[in-house]
């Protein structure tokens, strides 16, 4: 006996098949209820139709404008490169756009129920090597426009009739109103938290980030400042030249802070024309020097607004985490009052705390004669002997830089160099430094003295510009670099900062003839382990730990640790600081090479350390 069944088979796939599209359309729904991004919607629906609906492949992509093409953003499946082929063929403007552009172009769903057959089909084989026999490509509709597009790939041929259509259909419907509904609710968020016009953050979002950097500062105990930024007289442009002008000014007044104000400073519009800044980890002391040159020259430059130039000042009050407050509400009070002060007086900030104006005040003059003092190279070099420690005998002298105030006298190193680093200026004074140095030992050569090495110390400042090594080695005016007899001395902070760059540069100098020094080891970044690894010739152990290596065992344990990784790895050994007898016998006794320090020698000027070098008889 014999029954024909086929009926009932096909009926069962039939069933089958959309039961899997119920699947799909079910999770996809549920989906919509809970999620609350575009990019997640996206990938749920793409993993359930594989997933739960059996597709051999689902992608979700992107309209162009103007384009009768997509650009996959997620996909699932059995993808394999192919998206990567077909892509390009698949929406591209020809005679023929292929199913992806006839949906985009009339706005409806396009279907290829045997892609073997297909006339209009691109890539083929590589579809039909990766099982695909039938596509739906179905258009995502927002405000009438086709925003996207949803492509399944199913596995058997014929897949896509009549009923599967009607509910694929509903599914597309759905998840273009989730992608409406999320693309509205990520637009009411952005007018939530940020000002429509400028595009910064308004002052909603300003006071969380406020937040979230003082939670920050208390855990790294670290300051941070607030600063209140008002625009002078700027009614006077919307009163004159009207609403739209003012409204570009604020514009591009705004443009200027985001390109000048780099992470993690956070700019915003807080009111009609005053701006704020959070600005994380910045000292106090160094506050001042970050308004100047990044803040008040975003206003310099005149503003221009339908070709009229518009030149607009502005006043600013800072206040400072923890020295004026403590929580964010604080904060920007004592900023807007130090802003009110600031709107009465000469200059274009004033602080919260009066100490602290007092200090930037002090700081600005400084700044003033330092300027001078390059100008008028009231810098001077003083030499300090480096001794070799089982002799005793003079075997480097290190160059120190003095400034001969007119009104105050020699000013300590301390007191200046770091204006000098936030300045600058130590790029133009760090190569008068090499200069003079070679210009002196030149000077005691020609008078037949014996003359060692010489170290030089260089600021990170420097080691940063891209023309360091040809600087350098044009100051020393010599074919081989060697003849000099110059030693440069590094910090570890200079080699843990854009390390590969700096270790780069370093090995060109060495090569050149020169010597490198790590100064104040001990006290920075690149541990006993960088090294050796490391273009140096010495090391120099910080005086911290010479101070107390006869008092403390741990000191002395420290010191000891240095020699022996040095010696093991063949590197000089200098100890600095060294003022009584003990210490030096003990370091020798620990195989330190050489010291300096006031029990062998306070700095001499260069006259002095000429009558030094005089005394000694040439090796």
């Amino acid at each position: 006996m014999a029954r024909d069944i086929t009926q009932r088979r096909l009926q069962q796939e039939r069933i089958a098949r959309l039961s899997r599209i119920q699947a799909v359309l079910s999770g996809i729904n549920s989906t919509i209820v809970r999620v609350r991004s575009r990019d997640e919607l996206f990938r749920e629906s793409c993993r359930i139709a594989v997933q739960q609906g059996g597709f051999r492949m689902a992608w979700i992509g992107l309209v162009e404008p103007g384009a009768l093409r997509a650009s996959p953003l997620v996909w699932e499946g059995l993808h394999q490169g192919y998206l990567d082929e077909a892509n390009r063929a698949l929406g591209s403007v020809k005679e023929d756009p292929g199913p992806v552009g006839k949906a985009i172009r009339h706005k409806k769903m396009v279907v290829a129920n045997d892609i073997e057959t297909d006339p209009h089909l691109q890539f083929k084989r590589q579809a039909l090597a990766r099982g695909f026999r039938s596509l739906i490509v179905m258009p995502l509709m927002v405000a009438d426009e086709v925003a996207g597009v949803l492509v399944l790939y199913a596995g058997e041929s014929g897949f896509f009739d009549y009923e599967e259509l009607k509910l694929l259909k509903d599914l597309a419907g759905d998840i273009s109103f989730a992608l409406d509904y999320i693309g509205k609710e990520e637009k009411l968020s952005y007018v939530s938290y940020y000002d429509t016009l400028t595009g910064l953050p308004n002052r909603q979002l300003f006071f969380d980030r406020l937040a979230q950097a003082l939670h920050q500062a208390r855990a790294e105990r670290r300051e941070l400042a607030v600063l209140v930024i008002d625009l002078q007289r700027f009614k006077r442009v919307n009163d004159t030249l009207g609403r739209y002008a003012g409204d570009q000014a604020l514009k591009e007044l705004a443009s200027r802070l985001r390109r000048t104000i780099a992470e993690p400073a956070t700019p915003a519009r807080i009111g009609g024309d005053c701006f704020a800044v959070v600005v994380p980890n910045l000292p106090g002391a160094a506050m001042a020097r970050w308004i100047d040159d990044w803040i008040v020259d975003s206003f310099v430059e005149p503003l221009m607004v339908d070709d009229i130039e518009l030149r607009i000042s502005v006043k600013m009050g800072v206040a400072l985490y923890p020295a004026d407050a403590e929580t964010a509400e604080t904060l920007f009070v004592n900023a807007e009052a130090a802003l009110n002060r600031a709107k009465v007086a000469a200059g274009p900030y004033l602080f919260y705390s009066p100490e602290m104006n007092a200090r930037v005040a002090q700081r600005l003059q400084l700044e003033s004669r330092l300027r001078k003092a390059v100008s008028e190279r009231q810098f001077v070099l003083y030499y300090q002997t480096k001794v070799d420690l089982a002799t005793r005998r003079i075997r480097g002298l290190e160059a120190l830089i003095r400034w001969r105030d007119p009104e105050h006298g020699l000013v300590s190193p301390m007191d200046f160099v770091p204006l000098l680093e936030e300045s600058g200026m130590i790029v133009e004074v760090g190569r008068w430094v090499i200069e003079q140095t070679i210009a002196d030992t030149r000077a005691w050569r020609g008078l037949d003295l014996f003359v060692p090495r010489v170290a030089v110390n260089v600021s990170e400042v420097q080691l940063r510009q891209p023309n360091f090594v040809a600087t350098v080695l044009d100051a020393l005016g010599s074919p081989r670099a060697s003849d000099a007899g110059i030693d440069l001395e590094i910090t570890e902070t200079m080699i843990a900062l854009n390390a590969g760059t700096n270790v780069q540069k370093l090995l060109q100098l060495r090569e050149a003839g020169l010597q490198i020094f790590m100064d104040d080891f001990g006290t920075g970044y690149s541990g006993l382990s960088r090294i050796a690894h490391l273009p140096l010739d010495a090391l120099k152990i910080d005086r911290a730990f010479i101070a107390d290596m006869t008092k403390s065992p741990e000191h002395m344990a420290i010191v000891s640790a240095i020699i022996n990784i040095a010696k093991a790895l063949g590197i000089f050994v200098v100890a600095e600081g060294v003022e009584t007898e003990e210490q030096a016998v003990r370091l020798h006794a620990l195989g330190c090479d050489e010291a300096q320090g006031y029990l062998f020698g306070h700095p001499l000027p260069a006259y002095e350390a000429a009558k030094l070098l005089a005394a000694i008889p040439s090796p």
